[in-house]
């Protein structure tokens, strides 16, 4: 059960970040928002705030914002059709109802002549209770259609994402897979924060209760000056010595607290990979402080984009098999081995499928973040955007394939960890 929820917890933040970084900028651009949702398949919980509704769906395996103009718009309003209009105190149209009049007896119901709830935002027609006058009725951009009992808010041009700047869409598609790697700069703040940035300098971190250094004497924070003589400047120059001499006895020369003492260690043998080293049980020396937190961030995010890279490389190359690509399933038997090995482990876990997830989401493929992004590349180098139906085309087929994809790494993924 903690795997679950700990599986549960990481996947749910990563998808929550990665949807909200398009959710905000979409936002600041002027975008309506319909829906914001984690997971896929039946709501499990749903609220309508404002002009979005927020839903928690049932398969926590991604998540979606759904933008005016990226899906199937509202109904259109055609000559002929007879329509309930509700109005404002400024006698503009708050609401346009399509059907279950009756339900609304203060609505005035007019045969439509004409219609555009887009671009002029007005309705044309004639009243039932005048029919032989054509009347203009001015609709509000926060007007709602009715149907069915159920409303949806109209999109005028300027609120819908195919008709904001280049600029725009692109940082509200790019946004995602930042916040992805926002996430995991953090988390591994958080982590440096939290345990501490391993230094080189020669001083003693935490001591183990079982180990020779606890036996002997030593505490943590004594500065080691030297050990059998030899002058000691960095902390690797204090493992190199301890590893080469197992079961032999050392003068180590300390300071603490300003007083200079000589205690003797005999490092314990432990056989590691086949050589015989020596341990005294003594943690490597961390520093503590937001600078050095900050530094391990950056350094922690460079390092594992970097891993990611030289991964996508090997995969390209042809030196990494596809059956070596994990899914949801996978992930999940992973962070069941990692939980055990403590919350830090698990937290940098976190981080590094969020970088995992950014760089995925960036790949230049169809119905991807990536696929996105080159098509808008496209468009800024002709000048103009390509087709939507045939971008629109390509963006289906890949989508079509990446399934095909999961459902192969899936199966591979039962196979290796379920049915051994």
């Amino acid at each position: 059960m903690s795997t679950v929820i700990a599986f549960i917890v990481i996947f749910g933040a990563l998808v929550f970040f990665h949807e909200w970084g398009h959710f905000f900028f979409a936002k600041r651009a002027g975008i309506l928002c319909r829906e914001f949702a984690i997971g896929f398949g039946p709501k499990v919980f749903s609220h309508k705030k404002g002009e979005t509704t927020y839903n928690i769906r049932l398969l926590p395996i991604g998540g979606y914002v759904r933008m005016a103009g990226e899906d199937p718009e509202v109904v259109e309003i055609k000559p002929g059709y007879r329509i309930g209009l509700l109005f404002d105190k400024e006698n503009k149209v708050t609401k346009l109802i399509l059907n279950n009049k009756e339900k609304y007896p203060k609505c005035r119901i007019v045969e439509v002549e004409q219609a555009d709830i887009e671009k002029d935002l007005f309705i044309k027609g004639f009243p039932e209770d005048d029919p032989d006058n054509m009347e203009t009725f001015s609709v509000l951009p926060t007007a709602v259609i009715v149907e069915n009992g159920a409303e949806t808010q109209i999109a005028p041009v300027d609120r819908q994402f195919g008709y904001k700047t280049l600029a725009q869409r692109t940082m509200t598609i790019f946004a995602g897979p930042l916040m992805n790697f926002v996430l995991a700069f953090v988390v591994f703040i958080i982590i440096a924060l939290l345990q501490g940035v391993p230094t080189n300098d020669p001083k003693l971190g935490e001591i183990t209760p079982d180990g020779a250094a606890k036996a002997a004497g030593l505490q943590q924070g004594d500065i080691v000056q030297s050990i059998n003589g030899s002058e000691i400047s960095s902390w690797a120059d204090v493992v190199e010595l301890i590893r080469k001499n197992p079961n032999k006895k050392l003068d180590f020369t300390i300071n603490r607290a300003g007083k200079d003492m000589e205690i003797v260690v005999t490092p314990i043998e432990k056989k590691v990979e086949g050589e015989k080293i020596g341990l005294i049980g003594v943690y490597s020396p961390v520093e503590k402080s937001p600078v050095q937190a900050v530094k391990s961030g950056f350094q922690e995010t460079y390092f594992w984009t970097k891993q990611i890279f030289v991964s996508l490389e090997k995969l390209v190359t042809g030196q990494f098999s596809i059956n070596m690509l994990s899914g949801p399933v996978g992930i999940y038997a992973s962070t069941d081995a990692v939980a055990k090995s403590g919350i830090y482990y698990l937290m940098k876990w976190a981080g590094v499928l969020s970088i995992n997830l950014g760089i995925m989401n960036l790949l230049p493929i169809p119905a991807l973040d990536g696929g996105r992004l080159m098509f808008f590349a496209i468009e800024g180098l002709r000048g103009k955007p390509i087709d939507k139906q045939k971008e629109g085309m390509v963006h289906f087929i890949g989508f079509a394939l990446l399934m095909l994809l999961m459902l192969v790494v899936t199966w591979n993924d039962i196979q290796r960890f379920f049915l051994k």
